[in-house]
């Protein structure tokens, strides 16, 4: 971001695709599917307990073979779509455009039983360029949409996608997050969600990719507003209403003696 706006510069794509192609040892592999997909997490500093430092960084790394990229991508941008694949989804709204690559949205999703479901409020902007999609998102704090008492408001400090092609159907995919959960997370939730609920996602994802051809041929084919902004029929917003989200500014909750529904009902 420049100094005048709030709004991603190149060097924040810069540096977010490094992030993303970047094979340093600080990543610590937790899931591995005959390199179709991996997931990985940052090597945690060293720490007695079982709660987790609060920021957290995941990587997910998906080959797909029968997809496009550009499908890929158009299937992460369309939120009339989301509803049909995201498992974890909550609630998704756009809010308002703030350029022709940005706009501001809300989301809100489910959490592992019984930690408390969490919502964001988000600056998103993307790119296409040299055959590479990028889409990064950060929060912001919104006038109109401040914390709610049922969810939990969560940080997302850089959180985004690149995808590349490798060949005319097939593309590699790249899923990057760092983010503050805003609280303390038990050792659990953050190895459930990186050896089941990402790898969940991320096949949801491809299933998607391949159903979406048909699902858009039916519902508003030659509309794509993410590739043809004057198709965009959101308000326009001034960025510089928004102002990024701070994490010391929100509420911490302290979820650390949580146990894991599942585990409770196996062992009763």
């Amino acid at each position: 971001m420049s100094a005048q706006s709030i709004l991603p510069d190149e060097a924040v794509f810069a540096d977010f695709r490094l992030q993303c192609l970047s094979t340093d040892s600080c990543w610590l592999k937790k899931y591995d599917n005959n390199s179709d997909m991996q997931v990985w997490v940052e090597h945690p500093p060293s720490k007695k307990g079982n709660n987790v430092p609060r920021n957290h960084r995941i990587k997910c790394k998906m080959t797909i073979r029968d997809v496009s990229a550009a499908a890929m991508y158009d299937v992460l941008h369309d939120g009339a779509y989301r509803k049909k694949w995201d498992p974890t989804m909550l609630e998704s709204r756009d809010i308002a455009r703030l350029s022709a690559n940005a706009d501001v949205g809300y989301f809100a999703w489910l959490c592992p039983n019984p930690i408390k479901n969490r919502d964001v409020v988000t600056l998103r902007s993307w790119q296409v360029k040299d055959e590479e999609y990028m889409i990064v998102n950060f929060s912001v704090k919104h006038p109109k949409y401040p914390p709610c008492r049922d969810l939990v408001r969560a940080i997302s400090i850089l959180t985004g996608y690149y995808i590349k092609p490798i060949g005319p159907n097939c593309c590699v995919f790249v899923y990057l997050s760092q983010a503050d959960p805003k609280g303390s997370l038990p050792k659990w939730v953050v190895n459930k969600a990186s050896q089941v609920m990402a790898p969940r996602v991320m096949k949801c994802l491809h299933k998607a990719g391949k159903n979406y051809p048909e699902w858009k041929q039916q519902n508003s084919p030659d509309q794509k507003p993410w590739l043809y902004p004057e198709q965009n029929t959101l308000p326009m917003m001034d960025p510089a209403e928004l102002s990024i989200q701070r994490a010391d500014s929100l509420e911490n909750v302290d979820e650390s003696s949580k146990v894991d529904a599942q585990d409770s009902e196996d062992s009763s």
